[in-house]
């Protein structure tokens, strides 16, 4: 599963998040990262371009979309839960991310450290 910032490192051309997107069997995305990537894209000033890229990635077969539903939030608390009791809350999109990650027992490509906070999901942290 791919975290916002990974999509946007792999737009921008990083090396080490595109060496992890090209050896996926699949890559997948959840409305979370598809809607923190468009409101970045309207805050840009390359809107048009990187909607492109979006459209153009989740076109690819090797991508696929999931929703969120109940059993989501489910484990959306879990998580919250958790790092709230620990004292190390993250962003509340970012607990959305884990939660589908969890939930779908995927790993989580992601530039954002806070993740290895999260026990409960496998992520593969790239370094900027």
């Amino acid at each position: 599963m791919l975290d916002t910032s990974a999509v946007s490192a792999f737009f921008q051309g990083h090396e080490e998040t595109g060496r992890y997107v090209g050896l996926a069997d699949e890559l997948v995305l959840n409305p979370v990262v598809i809607g923190e990537l468009l409101a970045g894209f309207r805050l840009g000033r390359h809107e048009k371009r990187n909607r492109q890229a979006l459209e153009e990635l989740l076109s690819s077969p090797r991508v696929r979309t999931i929703g969120l539903d109940g059993e989501t939030s489910e484990r959306y608390a879990s998580i919250f839960v958790y790092l709230r009791n620990a004292g190390s809350p993250i962003p509340t999109n970012d607990l959305w991310i884990a939660a589908s990650a969890m939930q779908h027992g995927l790993k989580l490509l992601t530039m954002d450290r806070h993740y290895l906070k999260v026990p409960q999901i496998i992520s593969i942290l790239c370094e900027a």
